[in-house]
């Protein structure tokens, strides 16, 4: 296993004031769902391959470009990292975005994908927002501020992960057979839906929001990029999760992530390396 090099630690208290960052990051979520919403499941949407045979949309494209914008008017100083058109910048003040998150999704018509848009400083994410505005649906936190969603009533709800302390009551996604067998964990997989409750593929964002409402206990996914788990980390570690790569390192550059509700993480870790 190699260790990634060390960035403070994600459990220290954060000194400092993100209550503008947090209004600047929902406001750029609003002005990143009206672009998304406006193509969505248009008949004629335009459709390309990338190089690393994912496909993009236009939506895609326009929608990081209307959030970096935004950010060049109000945050000059900061860097950017976007899956679209890459990084930015050199400062340690970062915004990671991904436009569209669950592209295959949202050009099938299908209205589970997310805009994520995070902060991270020195290499920690402590900002951000998930944002699904096909099914009315928006999760953020900030360090120290909690994590939220919106409600049917219009107030705001805090998240809370569940307090379920047996894996054999644990409820788990583990986004799909594919990546765990291309990572050489289809093992491991099978030992951990063997041990819990329950198992399911819900795909992309949406597991990790549901694991900091306390519906599930368990996400885990491989071949990820910082741009699809940053804008994640502080909305399940301010619902009282825990969130690390794989191997159980705090950070977003391993390519592997792993979300619990805390109390299960080491035992769940376990399971995964047993036989390794």
């Amino acid at each position: 296993m190699t260790t990634p090099a060390a960035t403070p630690s994600w459990n220290a208290p954060f000194d400092g004031d993100l209550s503008g960052d947090l209004a600047l990051a929902l406001r750029l979520a609003d002005a990143a769902d009206a672009v998304a919403m406006a193509r969505f499941d248009a008949s004629d949407l335009e459709v390309r391959t990338k190089a690393d045979a994912t496909h993009v949309t236009e939506a895609d494209l326009a929608t990081e470009r209307a959030i970096r914008t935004i950010l060049a008017e109000e945050r000059p100083e900061d860097s950017i990292l976007g899956e679209e058109f890459g990084t930015g910048g050199a400062s340690d003040r970062r915004w990671v975005i991904d436009p569209i998150d669950g592209t295959a999704n949202y050009l099938k018509g299908i209205p589970l994908w997310t805009t994520l848009i995070a902060l991270a400083i020195d290499g920690v994410p402590r900002v951000g927002v998930a944002s699904q505005p096909a099914i009315g649906r928006r999760w953020w936190a900030a360090a120290g501020m909690g994590a939220w969603t919106n409600s049917a009533s219009g107030a705001p709800r805090r998240l809370r992960v569940s307090t379920v302390s047996d894996v054999g009551a644990a409820s788990i996604s583990f986004q799909s057979i594919g990546q765990w067998e291309g990572a050489g964990r289809i093992d491991a997989l099978l030992r951990v839906s063997r041990a819990v409750w329950r198992d399911r593929g819900y795909g992309d964002a949406w597991p990790y929001m549901l694991l900091a409402e306390g519906r599930l206990e368990f996400v885990a996914e491989f071949d990820v990029k910082e741009y699809d788990i940053a804008a994640l980390v502080p909305i399940v570690t301010e619902a009282g999760g825990r969130f690390t790569d794989i191997d159980g390192v705090d950070t977003i550059s391993t390519r592997s992530s792993l979300a619990t509700n805390g109390v299960l993480h080491d035992e769940f870790l376990s399971l995964i390396h047993a036989a390794r």
